[in-house]
């Protein structure tokens, strides 16, 4: 079995699809699929599909839901050529349901696997290690997560979770793999990411550093005034100190301007871990 959620929603056994169709399904499989092998409760899931304004037939429609879940698993085992005991993947338990599938059945799961291998290794400083592992992870994205599915309030929870997840997780990668002398290869990766997000410093201030490191200091300071003409237009905001000082040392043509990917300042992918500082050699 295969469930997708980074990108449009999926779910395979074998080579037979039975991705539901109908919104509430959709919605019903994304968040116990996001907790897989874990309980998610009733009230949960309530929420999840109704919000504030639940009718009050709920309770009862939800296990039409489950019933007709399971339904789908059980024809798509047929069609697969195995037996499938669809109440014990999707199980009743005590006040809710949770879907008996292994995390690596679940690519955000997998994902998340992959990027706090990542993390730990960039941490102690196994570069090569930690390149890899979450280059995996960021490859496992296929578009924004559940992008086909109207979430309710805990998908939306989910969701932001993730995508704060792949931001760090790309912060992460592209610094220590600059501090891997792998500038030329991070070159379009951070070009597209500083277009998707226009306003993110930390991502512009890795692009500066990328295009200075590569000879290309006009380049550099390009990505400095777009970055600043959007801060000041948008949200009245001067660039921040590291991103100035990074600019005015580029002025200087600083010779020993590098990006520490093992740093112990503040300012990094996230709160303790401070990827991106920038230091003299």
């Amino acid at each position: 079995m295969e469930i997708k959620l980074l990108g449009t929603l999926a779910a395979h056994l074998g080579e037979t699809d039975w991705t539901p169709s109908a919104a509430k399904h959709r919605q019903v499989l994304a968040l116990l699929a996001l907790r897989a092998g874990h309980t998610v409760q009733m009230w949960e899931l309530v929420d999840e599909l109704w919000g504030d304004s639940p009718p009050r037939s709920a309770q009862a429609t939800l296990q039409t839901y489950m019933m007709q879940l399971r339904r789908a698993i059980t024809a798509a085992g047929g069609k697969f050529g195995a037996e499938c005991r669809a109440k014990e993947i999707l199980a009743t338990t005590h006040g809710g349901y949770v879907l008996n599938v292994g995390s690596g059945w679940v690519d955000a799961l997998e994902y998340e696997n992959l990027a706090s291998a990542g993390m730990a290794a960039a941490r102690r400083g196994d570069h090569p290690q930690a390149s890899e592992l979450l280059n995996r992870a960021i490859g496992m994205w296929r578009g924004n997560a559940l992008s086909d599915v109207c979430p309710g309030s805990p998908l939306k929870v989910e969701m932001l979770r993730l995508e704060e997840s792949r931001l760090s997780v790309f912060e992460t990668c592209v610094a220590v793999d600059l501090t891997s002398g792998h500038t030329t290869e991070v070159l379009s990766r951070l070009t597209e990411l500083t277009a998707r997000y226009p306003l993110h410093e930390r991502f512009h201030l890795q692009l500066m550093m990328a295009q200075y490191r590569a000879g290309r200091l006009w380049q550099a300071l390009e990505t400095y005034r777009r970055l600043h003409t959007r801060l000041v237009t948008e949200l009245g905001l001067e660039p921040s100190e590291a991103v100035r000082d990074a600019h005015q040392r580029m002025l200087r043509r600083d010779a020993t301007l590098t990006l520490d990917a093992a740093g112990t300042g503040s300012g990094g992918a996230h709160p303790g871990f401070p990827f991106g500082q920038l230091r003299s050699a």
